[in-house]
């Protein structure tokens, strides 16, 4: 008697209890794989390693983006032109602000889920931006 044909990638084993087992050892370490890379990827994009984000010029550069999570503004550090536009958006529990504390702006209180759209400075510099309710939240906001 022959075994049914069956195609080359398939495991000979997988019909066993012990096939069973690899086949889910795989998984769970590939699924662990992946939680760890999540995992450092959710670490490294936090407000002291992200990098400053830079638009790149033309229509599409009109456009910028601040979420605030976890009481953070990310990216911490943004690059933006005179005049664009730029969109807060809040992802936490609780009402925040983007101020500058130099007084350059200030758009006003953002409530949980909500986003607020303001328009950049239209001179150039670098501005140092706190949540006006949490000011132990900090960002940079640099115009050029």
């Amino acid at each position: 008697m022959t075994a049914p044909d069956r195609p080359l990638d398939t495991d000979p084993t997988a019909g066993t209890p012990d096939g069973r087992r690899s086949a889910r050892r795989r998984f769970l370490a590939v699924a662990a794989t992946a939680a760890v890379l999540l995992v450092g990827t959710a670490c490294a994009s936090g407000p002291a390693s992200a990098p400053a984000t830079t638009s790149p010029a033309g229509a599409a550069a009109q456009h910028a983006e601040i979420v605030i999570t976890n009481f953070m503004f990310l990216p911490a550090a943004q690059t933006v032109h005179p005049g664009q536009t730029v969109t807060v958006v809040n992802r936490d529990q609780v009402a925040h602000t983007v101020t500058s504390a130099s007084g350059g702006f200030n758009i006003g209180d953002v409530q949980p889920g909500q986003s607020v759209t303001f328009t950049a400075p239209d001179h150039a510099g670098t501005f140092h931006c706190i949540c006006s309710i949490h000011q132990y939240m900090s960002g940079t906001l640099t115009v050029s």
